[in-house]
C-alpha cells in the first residue's frame, strides 16, 4: 500500500507555519507496511487543490490530507474531495451536536453559521471524531483509493490519527517496516558507506541507509516482514550485529538516542558522578544534559567560567598558566577540569575552552579552535579540535566531542585523548 501525503494551507507555501504534520505521518505509516513515495503541499485554491489531488490519486493507493476543515470560507478540502469523487456534501447530526457542545464549552452561547460547515462530509464518507477541536475528519474509498482528511492543527490530527487512522489502515496491511536507527559518532557518513558498502549494496531485506546530521551519522536499518510469518527483530539482528563489529564503540545507540543521552547512560549504569567546567559553550552542555529526566542521577555541577578571573576563582586555574599559555590552550583545559573535579568531588569532570568565533582569533589560535579535557581516575586527558564554520556550529560540535568524551570515560573506552 502506497501512500501520499497532501498538506493543504498556503500559510504552509508562505513559510509561516512549518509542515509537522508530513514528518510526523511519514515517521507512522511504516510501522503498518504503508510506504510513503509523495508529499505535496498545496494554497487554498480550488483548482491547484484539484490538480494535487487528482494527480496524488493518480499515482498512491492511499491520500492523506491535512488541513483546510475549518469553518471559514477557504477551508474546502472536504468539497474538493467531494468534487473529485461525484460526492455532493451532506449534513452528520452527530458531528453537529459534537460541535454545538464544544463551542459550548468554549462560552460561545450562539454558535456561528460558519461552523455548522464543519458538519457537512462527502456523502458515504466514514467519519472521524476530532476530540479536541470543532473539526471533524473523515475518510472516503473508492476504487480501491481511500482519502483520508484530517484538521490541520496538530494538537487534534496526531490523536485522531494515532487512534482512528493507524487502526483503519493497519487492518489492511500483510506486511509491515520495522527500523532499527543507529547512531555514531567518530566516523563520517563518506567513510561509513566504505566500511559498509558491501551490506549495503547487497541488502534487499533489510535495507541500509545513512542520514549525516552536523557532526554526526545516522544509519538506519529496516526491514519488511509479514505479521503472519515473521518479525522485523529477528531480521534486524543479525545486520545490526554485523555493523556493530565493523564501526566499533563508535555506535552509541542503536535506539536513536541522541549522544547527550547515552553519555547520561552511561555515568548511570556505571554509578558514576560528573562536573563540568564550561567557557565557550557558555552553559550548553549543562542545558543538554538537564533537558534529560533523571540527569540528576549522576550531574552535580557545571561552572560556566568565561573570564579568566573565574577560571582562576572558581576552579583554580594559576595565573602563570593562564599568562604563558593563555585561556585556550591545553594547559588551561587541563587545570579546568581538574579544579572542577576537585571543587565538586565528582569521579568525572569535563571542561571546554575555546574561541566560537566571529571574532577574537588569530593566525596562532584560529576561531574554531577548542580544547577539551577530562579528569577522572585515570588521571587527565585532553583534545584539541579546529571546528570549522558560523559560532552556533562551533558550540555545538564542541558539545558532541564532549559528550563523547564523557561517554567514553564511564564506560573504560579507548579514544579519550
Amino acid at each position: 500500500m502506497t501512500a501520499e501525503i497532501l498538506a493543504v494551507g498556503t500559510e504552509l507555501l508562505m513559510g509561516q507555519i512549518a509542515n509537522t504534520n508530513a514528518q510526523y505521518i511519514s515517521s507512522k505509516l511504516p510501522d503498518i507496511g504503508v510506504y510513503v513515495y509523495f508529499h505535496q503541499v498545496v494554497g487554498d485554491n480550488p483548482g491547484r487543490m484539484k490538480d494535487a489531488l487528482r494527480q496524488a490519486l493518480g499515482r498512491s493507493d492511499v491520500v492523506i490530507m491535512t488541513g483546510g476543515l475549518g469553518p471559514t470560507m477557504d477551508d474546502i478540502t472536504k468539497e474538493i474531495v467531494g468534487e473529485c469523487f461525484g460526492r455532493k456534501l451532506v449534513p452528520d447530526a452527530d458531528s453537529l451536536e459534537r460541535i454545538r457542545r464544544r463551542m459550548a464549552s468554549y462560552g460561545a452561547n450562539i454558535m456561528a453559521k460558519n461552523n455548522e460547515r464543519q458538519a457537512f462530509f462527502p456523502e458515504g464518507a466514514k467519519i472521524l471524531p476530532n476530540d479536541n477541536g470543532t473539526a471533524p475528519g473523515c475518510i472516503v474509498e473508492e476504487g480501491g483509493k481511500t482519502v483520508i482528511m484530517l484538521p490541520g492543527p496538530p494538537s487534534e490530527m496526531r490523536p485522531m490519527f494515532d487512534a482512528q487512522v493507524m487502526p483503519h489502515l493497519g487492518g489492511n496491511a500483510e506486511y509491515r517496516l520495522e527500523s532499527r536507527f543507529l547512531r555514531i559518532f567518530g566516523i563520517g557518513e563518506s567513510r561509513l558507506e566504505d566500511m559498509l558498502s558491501d551490506i549495503i549494496e547487497s541488502q534487499t531485506n533489510p535495507t541500509l541507509a545513512t542520514y549525516a546530521k552536523e557532526g554526526e551519522v545516522t544509519l538506519r536499518v529496516t526491514a519488511r516482514y509479514s505479521i503472519n510469518t515473521n518479525n522485523g527483530g529477528d531480521i534486524l539482528a543479525p545486520v545490526v550485529e554485523i555493523i556493530r563489529r565493523r564501526v566499533g564503540d563508535c555506535l552509541y545507540s542503536t535506539d536513536n538516542e541522541d549522544l547527550e543521552e547515552a553519555a547520561l547512560q552511561a555515568l548511570l549504569a556505571k554509578g558514576l558522578t560528573l562536573s563540568l567546567a564550561e567557557s565557550c559553550p557558555g552553559g550548553l552542555i549543562a542545558s543538554l544534559l538537564t533537558d534529560i529526566p533523571g540527569a540528576s542521577g549522576a550531574f552535580l555541577s557545571s561552572a560556566v567560567t568565561y573570564s579568566n578571573e573565574a577560571k582562576m576563582k572558581i576552579l583554580g586555574v594559576r595565573g602563570d598558566t593562564l599568562n604563558t599559555y593563555g585561556a585556550v590552550s591545553m594547559q588551561t583545559a587541563l587545570e579546568m577540569a581538574e579544579g572542577a573535579r576537585r571543587a565538586s568531588g565528582s569521579d568525572i569532570a569535563l571542561s571546554v575552552t575555546g574561541i566560537a568565533g566571529p571574532d577574537g582569533g588569530s593566525a596562532e589560535k584560529p576561531v574554531g579552535l577548542v580544547f577539551l579535557a577530562i579528569a577522572d581516575a585515570g588521571g587527565a586527558r585532553y583534545k584539541r579540535l579546529n571546528i570549522q564554520g558560523p559560532r552556533a556550529r562551533v558550540r555545538n560540535i564542541a558539545c558532541l566531542h564532549a559528550f563523547d568524551m564523557i561517554r567514553r570515560s564511564a564506560l573504560g573506552l579507548a579514544g579519550v585523548d
